[in-house]
């Protein structure tokens, strides 16, 4: 089966509440979303045998410098879980790296 049509068959499935155990496991990383909780921060802990799992916090809007001026803009904070067994430290600092340019710049993804 092709990724595209296995996606499409598990967001449906995610949609109509009809996932089973069997299609919840088998992955190397989670997005943990607890923004809508109202959430600034928490430790995400990699559920086993998977490699990473990405915290998502709440945005709020701050005060941040950009090109020199200060400006308002939507801030969220991102927290990178990994097991260091799996995932190299560097490598993790780049994929958050990575993570932030894309998410200040989405215009970078096309």
């Amino acid at each position: 089966m092709d990724i595209h049509r296995a996606v499409g068959e598990l967001a449906r499935a995610a949609r109509d509440n009809t996932l089973s155990p069997d299609d919840l496991t088998g992955g190397t990383c989670t997005i943990s979303n607890l923004g809508m909780y109202g959430c600034d921060h928490f430790t995400p802990i990699v559920n086993p045998p998977e490699a990473t799992i990405l915290g998502v916090c709440r945005t709020v809007d701050k005060a941040v410098v950009i090109d020199g001026k200060i400006v308002i803009a939507p801030m969220m904070n991102v927290i990178l879980g990994y097991d260091h067994r799996v995932v190299d430290g560097a490598l993790a600092g780049l994929i958050t790296s990575r993570l932030r340019e894309y998410l200040e710049n989405p215009l970078l993804l096309l």
